[in-house]
């Protein structure tokens, strides 16, 4: 009994989700494990602990604080000084997309809004950013909206009429990013015979997305509030990666950085082999909604450990062979 209770306890859990140094919990999100270790309401031996010696930027337990601090040194990362660069000939577009699969698998992407309708409230995409791994610019460049712009919102977006009058269509931008995204082959035909287009990383995605109108996006968790709600990209690159954006004028470059790190960060992460690593397998889901009430309640303890693995995926397995593009 006791061993099946010990079962029970880890059934729902992945080697791959962050689990707390001290006392071993599992949690769904990064964000969940920071809340447990540093507050609101954290667990008071473990806080006691994280306070002596954790890092607050990627949430290790180090063995000293002699160790925390050489550790302190290497995980608190800098701003990019290629930001500068590129804002010195910020007016012009900047193109290296090709459709080649040789090229960057994983690209950051972040849209900057201006505001249209009666009270320039309604977001229209007017610039767009997207990097590589080595924050190298792909695609730059000023978005015509389809919609007249009310409201160019310049203190943080630093765009000025001029800029957008002889911009790129909002149109043709969505079908370049579309085409090198899935390398020229439309997104139902890369389902159909089970491959995978380039990995997108940004933050709020969906709505960059939407008002690019390309609304096909998937969501990772781990940086989710424990609410699954967003938290600010400002508010992430100080916690995790230790160094602030968006003061006064915000560069959609900056925010793609801040993003590849933060993602770069955590598929970094080290984890222990799992057998079933891959949310998508059918041996590593949740098969509960699956089955009616009656029967779950019929089944045998075994049984439902069975059917009880993790459906949880990490960015850790973004790099591994087993992810095709």
């Amino acid at each position: 009994m006791e061993h099946l209770v010990e079962h029970m306890r880890i059934s729902y859990h992945s080697v791959h989700e962050p689990t707390c140094g001290i006392c071993k919990k599992h949690c769904r999100s990064f964000e969940s494990l920071r809340e447990h270790l540093i507050g609101p309401l954290p667990k008071a031996e473990c806080e006691r602990i994280f306070k002596d010696r954790g890092c607050d930027i990627c949430l290790t337990i180090l063995s000293s604080r002699n160790a925390l601090w050489a550790h302190r040194e290497t995980c608190q990362l800098s701003r990019t000084n290629n930001g500068i660069l590129y804002r010195m000939a910020n007016l012009g577009m900047h193109d290296e997309m090709r459709i080649d699969n040789t090229r960057a698998k994983v690209v950051a992407m972040s849209c900057k809004m201006v505001g249209g309708g009666s009270d320039g409230t309604l977001d229209l995409c007017a610039r767009v950013c997207l990097i590589d791994e080595s924050e190298r610019i792909i695609f730059q460049t000023y978005v015509k909206p389809q919609l007249p712009v009310t409201n160019y919102r310049y203190e943080t977006t630093g765009i000025r009429p001029e800029y957008l009058r002889d911009a790129m269509p909002l149109k043709q931008v969505q079908r370049k990013i579309q085409d090198y995204l899935c390398n020229g082959e439309p997104i139902w035909q890369i389902r159909s015979r089970g491959g995978k287009a380039r990995i997108l990383v940004g933050h709020g995605l969906d709505h960059d997305l939407k008002c690019l109108e390309m609304e096909d996006t998937t969501k990772y968790p781990p940086l989710m509030r424990t609410s699954k709600l967003s938290n600010s990209l400002k508010y992430l690159t100080r916690a995790y990666l230790g160094y602030d954006i968006q003061t006064g004028i915000q560069d959609p470059y900056d925010d793609c950085v801040a993003a590849m790190k933060l993602y770069l960060r955590m598929r970094s992460q080290h984890h222990k082999h799992e057998d079933y690593p891959l949310a998508t397998d059918p041996h590593n889901r949740n098969n509960f909604a699956s089955w009616r009430q009656s029967e779950l309640e019929r089944m045998s303890p075994e049984k439902l450990l069975e059917i009880s693995r993790s459906d949880y995926y990490c960015w850790c397995l973004d790099s591994s062979s087993s992810y095709n593009y």
